[in-house]
């Protein structure tokens, strides 16, 4: 069974600016929606933004794409979500390497 959404119907359509996102199959590519619906997140949206994430995905899905995604998804955003989660933290670039 294909899972095709309107991914515009649950984040930004500009998340998905370079992509035709009505063609987004939410088990096919977990890589690419997971990170984009992060990617905009500040500490006032986190807690919606996780929500909608979290009603698609399993949490370990959430860690597994955020880990591991190209995006640039921020260090804060990075160190919430492993702070909901309870696990260890983690950045997505290199303190060091921002100077």
């Amino acid at each position: 069974m294909k899972q095709r959404v309107n991914i515009s119907t649950i984040f930004p359509k500009y998340l998905f600016w370079d992509m035709d996102y009505t063609k987004l199959n939410l088990n096919k590519d977990k890589d690419i929606i997971i990170p984009r619906a992060m990617y905009a997140t500040t500490a006032d949206s986190f807690e919606k933004d996780i929500q909608k994430l979290e009603k698609l995905y399993s949490k370990d899905d959430i860690l597994f794409y955020l880990k591991n995604t190209k995006e640039l998804v921020s260090n804060q955003v990075c160190l919430m979500v492993s702070k909901r989660y309870k696990k260890a933290s983690f950045m997505r670039f290199n303190k060091a390497r921002m100077r």
